[in-house]
């Protein structure tokens, strides 16, 4: 497993019932997450201490219930990166950030900055631009795409807030797979690629995005805008029954197969307050030229 074990400003302190307990930067709060199975609260004391619990609904969805007045948003570093980001509930439970995918941040950069050269990166799926941070930081000029101009909006405060508004990243509110096809058809090519995926989702237009039956052919497509000196493509999957090991077969029949390089695939996972004790937090399949 992958461990995001760098962070200073976030910690998970429990879980226990089907729900975590983290402390982002000073805030505390009780979110689902599917995975915990176990009853069992190593700290049950602290669990009285959260300021906020999101609860879900037996209709879907679900609402958060505050215990304090929470600013409407507050600061989160990633110190190793020297990034930092804004963090808010939002109503789908998240909090703007997702913060295992650290580690993926640290090996993408570490490939930019030893490269030694140009390098142009596509994100797509990109959220509030984690991994456009990273990538911006390392040197790399990024093209940043999500469907939704609110979390591209809050990716472009991330950027400024990191002092790197001057950075050259391009900001697309746009679906991805039609932004990919007309990538094609202009003849653009990048030598990273990063995809981030819902299981499901909408692109801006109503369009209708369902993992399984879309992630072949759009790593097919994504890995013919790689340029004749390639460096990366990460794919991260959160979608449950979709092993780490799938992943890698999708890399090296699409991009292993054509253009060499290696291929390494695994769950990703964060640390607990509790020594041993670790939560998985999806997938990543990465492919490397060296």
């Amino acid at each position: 497993m992958w461990l995001s074990d760098a962070w200073k400003e976030y910690q998970i302190l429990d879980v226990s019932g089907g729900e975590k307990l983290e402390d982002w930067n000073g805030v505390r709060v009780v979110r689902p997450d599917p995975q915990v199975i176990w009853d069992k609260r190593l700290s049950p004391k602290l669990w009285d201490k959260a300021d906020g619990v999101y609860s879900r609904s037996n209709r879907g969805g679900g609402q958060w219930h505050f215990m304090r007045a929470l600013p409407e948003r507050w600061p989160l570093s990633f110190t190793p990166l020297d990034l930092t980001f804004h963090i808010k509930p939002t109503g789908f439970k998240h909090m703007g950030l997702f913060p295992e995918q650290a580690v993926n941040w640290q090996w993408m950069a570490d490939l930019i900055k030893k490269a030694n050269r140009p390098v142009r990166v596509l994100n797509l799926f990109a959220y509030t631009g984690g991994a456009t941070l990273a990538a911006a930081r390392a040197g790399a000029r990024v093209t940043h795409v999500d469907s939704s101009k609110g979390v591209v909006g809050w990716a472009k405060e991330n950027l400024a807030l990191s002092g790197m508004a001057d950075k050259p990243v391009r900001f697309l509110a746009d679906d991805a797979i039609k932004f990919v096809e007309r990538e094609q058809r202009r003849g653009n090519f990048y030598e990273g690629i990063i995809m981030d995926p819902p299981s499901y989702g909408r692109g801006p237009g109503g369009e209708i995005f369902k993992l399984e039956k879309e992630l072949y052919h759009l790593i097919e497509k994504c890995a013919s805008l790689l340029s004749d000196a390639p460096l990366f493509f990460l794919i991260n999957s959160y979608t449950t029954g979709l092993a780490p090991s799938v992943l890698s077969n999708l890399l090296f029949l699409t991009v292993t197969k054509k253009r060499g390089g290696r291929v390494s695939a695994d769950e990703i996972g964060l640390p607990t307050a509790h020594k041993g004790l670790i939560l998985p937090c999806g997938s990543s399949g990465r492919w490397q030229t060296f």
